[in-house]
């Protein structure tokens, strides 16, 4: 996958925390995955289609999710509810959207948020596509977001 295809998720991420939650991340190593189970609990997915294809997954530790609803909906929540379900996948579509703006060159259009909560959950990012990790840390606890982008043709 070529940088320039990862940058905008690594911008878009730092901003939407910074901007919309008021949470500094600091961001991790990145890493290739060719499979693909969440670290953490929480993961919004949604999915890019256009010029190039794949899709985005913000994983995210219960409080993370949690504090992220908190900062949204002004109510910390006791556990993961549909408020922090809902926060979640508001959270990916708002760091996909923003990255897809960086991205205007592929016409891509973003699909609606999809969130699976649960220990041991699998995503598939279809067999052409590697994903690339890009893991954070926040006064939260952890999170990452998982790219996988194949240009077609």
């Amino acid at each position: 996958m070529k940088p320039e295809y990862i940058n905008p998720f690594i911008a878009s991420t730092l901003e939407v925390f910074s901007t919309m939650l008021h949470c500094e991340l600091r961001r991790g190593e990145l890493s290739l995955n060719d499979h693909f189970q969440p670290e953490h609990d929480v993961s919004g997915i949604i999915g890019l289609t256009g010029r190039a294809s794949g899709t985005v997954v913000v994983s995210l530790e219960n409080a993370v999710a949690c504090h992220a609803a908190n900062a949204m909906l002004g109510e910390m929540p006791d556990s993961v509810n549909a408020d922090v379900i809902d926060a979640a996948g508001e959270l990916t579509n708002m760091i996909a959207g923003k990255a897809k703006a960086d991205l205007e060159q592929l016409d891509m259009c973003l699909a609606i948020p999809t969130v699976i909560t649960g220990k041991n959950h699998l995503i598939s990012f279809g067999s052409s596509a590697q994903t690339i990790s890009i893991p954070y840390t926040c006064d939260w606890g952890r999170l990452s977001v998982e790219v996988g982008i194949v240009e077609k043709g």
